[in-house]
């Protein structure tokens, strides 16, 4: 028995080790190219890269007084136009498209992080299949990601997979289905607090609170029913206000929800401690409407299909669930399976709440 509470307390440590070391989004850009009307195969659009990311490759600099300047951003745009056409390939046929950018920079913010947009021009020499290479930060960040949109259609670029083909004239609905199914699930992995929210939430749900103490659940049949209640009330939510704030009913403050989102993490952790509401599911419903907002954040950030809006927002969400019910098979058997030991009532779940809340809390004020 010691060895297996050993292990499993070197399992929270390896886990919160990590998970306070990211935030909610990983270092991330994102490329938007759209047709022009009457030529297909010319592209138009903007690559908006993290500030952080750019000076690994380019010394803004120039002065070397710690500080970096508009003036000397706009100075380097020569050195950013070349970093661009070594860094984003286009081609057809094994023929390269023509990858320029000339235009204004401009400033913006992705998570509260500054990210410079760069405009971008591809030319082809005629409508159809593309491919798409990207090679940009792999070599200074493994986990870095793009997010490049072609008229709507978006694909995710990692480490591990840099090539992709798409054709513009053939943009099925299938294909948007399983693009926007993929990022759904992507995101929830990538989303380390709506993660540490459903673990959070699961950490009691293996336990029953009796004499102001938690104890192990004696029925496997109500730990099902406690998790579905508050999954299902999680799903609801946050499927509510996904799909009305990617199609533009709402407009929430996105520094707001990520504030929200951040204290939904810090209360569910904390409750877990010190109860304050046992029964979780309306609780988990309200949070749930936050989270929503957040992952519909995320998809404004890669842009819906023109062709299949609805789709796109309807097999994100889809991706959602499949990542989050992922996440729920594998952490709610190995629950069950330890929550008999008094260790895991006394130590592992009220550590790891502490733990979590402490995460939480730190991505809050770095939020404000």
């Amino acid at each position: 028995m010691s060895n297996l509470k050993s292990t499993f307390t070197l399992i929270f440590v390896l886990l919160f080790a990590t998970f306070s070391s990211f935030g909610h989004q990983l270092s991330t850009s994102y490329l938007t190219v759209t047709s022009e009307s009457e030529a297909t195969q010319n592209l138009l659009g903007e690559w908006q890269v993290e500030i952080k990311d750019l000076e690994q490759v380019i010394d803004f600099d120039i002065n070397k007084d710690g500080n970096i300047t508009w003036q000397e951003i706009t100075f380097q745009q020569s050195a950013i136009s070349q970093f661009v056409k070594s860094t984003v390939f286009f081609s057809q046929n094994e023929r390269q498209c023509i990858v320029s950018s000339q235009g204004s920079l401009k400033l913006d913010s992705h998570f509260n992080q500054p990210y410079l947009n760069i405009p971008i021009a591809v030319q082809c020499s005629s409508p159809g299949t593309m491919e798409i290479q990207y090679d940009g930060f792999f070599d200074f960040d493994s986990n870095h990601k793009a997010l490049i949109s072609i008229n709507g259609t978006s694909l995710v670029y990692s480490a591990s997979d840099r090539n992709k083909t798409i054709k513009l004239d053939q943009i099925t609905a299938f294909s948007t289905a399983v693009e926007y199914l993929y990022q759904g699930v992507l995101h929830i992995w990538m989303g380390l607090d709506h993660i540490l929210f459903l673990i959070a939430l699961l950490l009691t749900c293996v336990l029953i609170r009796e004499q102001r103490k938690w104890q192990a659940s004696p029925s496997k049949v109500q730990i099902l029913k406690q998790t579905a209640w508050i999954v299902t009330a999680f799903t609801i939510a946050h499927s509510i206000t996904l799909t009305a704030t990617a199609m533009g009913v709402i407009a929430p403050s996105s520094k707001w929800v990520e504030i929200g989102i951040a204290i939904s993490v810090v209360f569910a952790a904390l409750n877990n401690i010190w109860p304050v509401v046992i029964r979780l599911g309306w609780v988990t419903f309200g949070f749930g409407l936050l989270h929503g907002m957040g992952f519909a954040g995320v998809l404004g950030e890669l842009g819906l299909s023109n062709q299949f809006q609805l789709l796109s927002v309807l097999t994100f969400n889809l991706g959602v669930e499949i990542g989050q019910l992922a996440i729920l098979a594998v952490a709610l058997p190995l629950l069950i399976m330890i929550r008999n030991y008094a260790w895991y009532q006394k130590w592992i779940m009220p550590t790891g709440s502490l733990a979590i809340a402490v995460i939480a809390m730190q991505w809050t004020f770095e939020r404000l």
